[in-house]
């Protein structure tokens, strides 16, 4: 009882934090978008973000293994809290080069805050779910990392509609200042609650284990990073912007339909060992080549006489759904392929490559967005999930995911 208590506090935690993680991207998005950024510079403003990510992912796990979840998770909201406070103190009088290079520096502080949040959570479910409960697809440990996962994007879609909501309400620095002080409240409370040395490992981990992955693990994380890749190459910076310039939406409406799209590929996320049941082949091949198809199809459509909005909005709720399958399930897979003592280290390892794929989707949407719009992203897109089905098609089959 008193592991899932613990889980269950670090699961809050996550959630709290994944509510301003979430109303920061679209805070920061909009309200610099709308002082002229191009967008180019929009997708470098969360270039260190993402690269902080690679790194405390690739660290993370050995830092908590070594020095317990609850270490990684209260530093994580520690690091969250500053970086909030920090990026109000934005001054328009700055130029502009000095604005983005702060923001760039800040929001890399906002990765490592992040990662080491996300990491906690992570490894803390396989070490609650005992040996004989993970089974295959029909196992708890799939339904536990579903359900994590899921809610956790649901929450992070509400963080969307709370940052473009706030930004319309209050203002940019007062948005900041309140999703710190909630923050700050939430760290607080958990020591309170929360064991020390939850995850530690009595043994001390070589910093060496670091790069020491199974060839599954491998292989799952490249596919993981062209998945992620994929994703945000439309989604970060082309999609936000497609919606409030070409399709005329405000910023509330623009952060109420982010959040209403990451909200239901949450529930679809926790929906997925259900929509499983029964699917013989668990590394997902069949979802990912499925997802291929979206971004391609959308942009044959621009050239019909379609309304594109609508072309975009009906792909962008497939697209969701089809991802949600394809992220729980490697999110249990990667559960799945670590041993219990190694867990905190191969997850660490795994949302690197994760960390990895969104860098590149966050440039790349940038980059696509400015030299063709809306389906150049599209495009860059499907070329990422044709690179992600062909790592797929070498991981474990059926048997061995099922057995092992």
């Amino acid at each position: 009882m008193s592991a899932i208590r613990n889980y269950s506090v670090v699961t809050a935690a996550y959630w709290g934090f994944t509510l301003s993680d979430g109303a920061l991207r679209m805070l920061v998005l909009l309200h610099f978008h709308a002082l002229g950024y191009s967008p180019l510079e929009l997708a470098t403003l969360f270039l260190l973000y993402e690269v902080m990510g690679m790194v405390t992912n690739l660290i993370g796990g050995w830092v908590g293994s070594r020095l317990g979840l609850n270490f990684t998770l209260y530093l994580g909201l520690a690091l969250q809290v500053c970086a909030l406070m920090l990026l109000s103190l934005l001054d328009p009088l700055w130029t502009k080069d000095f604005s983005v290079l702060y923001v760039l520096l800040v929001q890399g502080l906002a990765g490592v805050a992040k990662d080491f949040t996300k990491m906690s959570a992570k490894s803390a479910l396989k070490l609650i779910v005992p040996p004989e409960e993970e089974g295959g697809k029909e196992g708890t440990l799939f339904k536990w990392v579903a359900l994590l996962t899921g809610s956790k994007n649901t929450l992070k879609g509400i963080g969307f509609f709370l940052g473009g909501f706030l930004l319309s309400l209050v203002g940019y620095a007062h948005s900041l200042y309140l999703m710190a002080a909630v923050l700050a409240g939430v760290l607080i409370l958990c020591p309170l609650v929360l064991p020390a040395g939850f995850g530690q490992l009595k043994s001390k981990v070589k910093f060496t284990a670091l790069l020491s992955k199974s060839r599954d693990i491998n292989i799952l994380s490249a596919a993981r990073l062209f998945l992620f890749g994929a994703r945000d190459v439309w989604f970060v910076v082309g999609l936000p912007l497609f919606l409030y310039d070409i399709a005329g939406f405000s910023f509330t409406a623009t952060g109420t339909l982010m959040a209403a799209w990451v909200i239901g590929y949450g529930f679809v996320q926790a929906a997925a060992p259900g929509i499983l049941r029964g699917n013989q082949d668990p590394r997902g091949l069949f979802w990912v080549i499925l997802l291929a198809l979206i971004p391609f199809a959308m942009a044959v459509l621009e050239v019909t006489p379609l309304d594109f909005t609508i072309v975009v909005l009906a792909g962008l709720a497939l697209f969701g759904v089809i991802f949600a399958v394809n992220s729980a399930l490697h999110s249990y897979l990667i559960l799945k392929y670590s041993e219990r003592d190694h867990v905190a280290l191969n997850v660490g390892f795994y949302y690197m490559a994760n960390a990895a794929g969104r860098l590149v989707g966050t440039i790349l949407s940038g980059l696509s967005y400015q030299w063709g719009g809306i389906t150049a992203c599209l495009i860059t897109s499907g070329i990422m999930l044709v690179v992600a089905a062909f790592f797929t098609l070498f991981l474990p089959g059926p048997a061995k995911v099922l057995s092992s």
